[in-house]
């Protein structure tokens, strides 16, 4: 008896955690290809939940990476003036603008800024981070306890390599590669 209510445990929990993980995993299709994300709920939870709740509701889709540096990441997710299918779409506004969701409180944490690591974007202000994120093409250890990392590419990085680079200096990007979808698997 003791030994069938052990394997039952162990069912559960097994079943428990894997469906866990696949709620924490996002597809991002871009033209180059699909990039799938693993969230972290436990160091960022308050950035998690808005970040899926965006997601899932289709606002990232068409949202232009405005801000591109080589070496230095990839910043998207103006759902106001950066969705391309959006009357409000304005190139030189992206990255000013935000969801109508009241803004997210820092949730730094000891998650480093290495290659792949997604990260919300900010103003000056630590607990400004609305909608727009970055992912990170190299270690950027400068940014390590300043702002709040809620995840991380797992697959298709060589995707997120070949987002068309912006500005060396602005990141400005004339011609901006688009979030085609961002959902949850």
């Amino acid at each position: 008896m003791k030994k069938n209510i052990y394997l039952l445990i162990l069912f559960f929990s097994l079943v428990t955690n894997n469906t866990f993980a696949q709620n924490n995993i996002m597809k991002l299709k871009l033209s180059y290809g699909l990039v799938e994300i693993e969230l972290y709920p436990e160091k960022a939870p308050n950035h998690v939940k808005r970040f899926k709740e965006l997601a899932d509701s289709g606002k990232y889709d068409g949202v232009v990476f405005h801000r591109v540096i080589d070496g230095f990441m990839a910043q998207t997710g103006d759902v106001k003036f950066g969705n391309s299918k959006s009357a409000d779409f304005n190139l030189s506004l992206a990255g000013t603008g935000g969801s109508d969701l009241p803004n997210v409180k820092a949730e730094f944490s000891d998650i480093a800024h290495t290659r792949g690591i997604i990260s919300a974007a900010r103003s000056a202000d630590p607990d400004s981070a609305n909608s727009q994120f970055f992912i990170c093409f190299e270690n950027a250890p400068h940014l390590d306890r300043q702002y709040s990392a809620f995840g991380k590419v797992i697959k298709g990085m060589e995707f997120i390599d070949m987002i068309k680079k912006g500005d060396p200096n602005s990141g400005s990007v004339p011609d901006p590669d688009k979030i085609i979808s961002l959902r949850s698997k």
